[in-house]
């Protein structure tokens, strides 16, 4: 029982920490985005959270882990099971109930991710069923593949696919649903001009983002303190040392990477360097060396400099720089798992490679398919040119995130 009570109590704080590092989504995507887009930001990300526990209760949680089933799809029926969750040996040694809310808060972030990569130019409603359906099907499906037992557990009979905490399984799964999304929308006004050389649209408040990356840094170390599933002192610690240590060197390395290509001390490229070291290093923090998540978060963060650079390339606009910090990053990140830690091998390498393939096949389509079922019912997922203009603020919610402080003048 003391184990139990250890082991509980330690999940439960990282749920608590994977919990506030939506209060650090939604700073970085207030902040990068202008302010008369701020409460649609903010509308969006209380949405993502409280859909995403509700759907994931409902459904989600049991087509994630849906026990005995074919590897490919299976579903342990509808609501929360209060049978099992009688059984305080559950898994690991913590309760049902907190598996459930963990994994829940995961769930959630997938979405979260869309939410600032189509900033300022989606409908609201729109957001909303595109975001229910990816929570309700694609990530569930995807993580059962692996964390539900599914047939990337065992690609093949020596060499399972690994991702320690989401590195694809979460992220790249954002990242893809993400691109997809702002493939369906285009650039938001302004954005290119008609040679198609970007413009930048500086985000009206930095320090409030540059306190979300704070944050999600400290929400990282119940991300991937948490997937351990114990209070092991000896792998926890490990798994905060790389974590921390790969997202210190990938955000060194974006800012000297962006210095020697752009001549600017750019603090944004420093701050996505940041979270795509921490991306990165996700799915295999507890296999690394202090010196390898260095180098995983070092390269990382290079990776994210230079996807921000591609994106720019081909006209597709991203304004918090979501789809170069977790679909590129993440991608890397699961990748590195076959090149450093303790499965490095050519045929750990290659089965990483192919689920990377097989997953962004997957969202890919799947994500079209939601896209156009989104399109149709909403009647297109762009709002006006017009009210893009205004601004979603007023157009869509009618208010203003900041109140005006001016005297009346006498």
């Amino acid at each position: 029982m003391e184990l139990l009570t250890t082991n509980n109590v330690w999940m439960m704080i990282c749920t608590g920490l994977v919990f506030f590092m939506h209060l650090g989504f939604t700073f970085l995507e207030s902040g990068m985005t202008r302010q008369k887009n701020t409460v649609n930001i903010l509308f969006k990300n209380f949405f993502v959270i409280t859909m995403g526990l509700l759907v994931y209760a409902i459904g989600g949680f049991n087509l994630m882990y849906p026990g005995d089933f074919n590897g490919y799809f299976g579903f342990a029926g509808w609501g929360l099971d209060s049978v099992a969750a009688a059984d305080l040996a559950y898994n690991e040694g913590y309760t049902y109930w907190t598996d459930f809310l963990f994994q829940g808060m995961f769930a959630a972030t997938a979405a979260t991710i869309v939410s600032g990569a189509v900033a300022e130019r989606i409908k609201l409603g729109a957001f909303m069923l595109y975001a229910l359906l990816l929570v309700a099907f694609v990530y569930p499906i995807v993580g059962s593949w692996q964390w539900g037992g599914g047939f990337f557990s065992t690609f093949t009979e020596e060499v399972g696919f690994y991702d320690f905490a989401g590195s694809t399984l979460v992220h790249s799964v954002g990242g893809w649903a993400a691109l997809v999304a702002i493939v369906f929308l285009g650039a938001r006004v302004g954005r290119f001009d008609k040679d198609g050389k970007p413009n930048a649209i500086p985000g009206h408040n930095l320090p409030i983002s540059a306190a979300g990356v704070l944050i999600l840094w400290l929400g990282w170390f119940g991300f991937n303190g948490g997937s351990v599933l114990s209070a092991d002192p000896a792998l926890t610690s490990l798994v905060l040392v790389t974590t921390s240590l790969a997202a210190a060197a990938g955000g060194i390395f974006a800012f000297i990477f962006s210095l020697a290509l752009y001549k600017n001390y750019d603090v944004t490229m420093f701050m996505n360097g940041i979270l795509g070291g921490l991306v990165g290093i996700t799915a295999g923090a507890d296999l690394m060396s202090p010196i390898e998540a260095v180098i995983v978060g070092a390269i990382g963060g290079i990776v994210v400099v230079l996807a921000i650079a591609f994106m720019d390339k081909q006209k597709l606009d991203d304004p918090v720089g979501a789809i170069a910090v977790h679909l590129f990053a993440g991608i890397w990140g699961t990748l590195a798992v076959g090149i450093f830690g303790d499965s490095a091998s050519f045929e750990q390498f290659a089965v990483q490679a192919a689920c990377v393939g097989i997953t962004g096949v997957f969202c890919v389509v799947s994500c079209t398919i939601i896209g156009f079922i989104t399109s149709k019912v909403c009647g297109g997922m762009r709002v006006s040119k017009e009210e893009e203009i205004a601004g979603l603020d007023g157009t869509e919610h009618g208010m203003s995130a900041y109140a005006d402080f001016r005297l009346n003048q006498h």
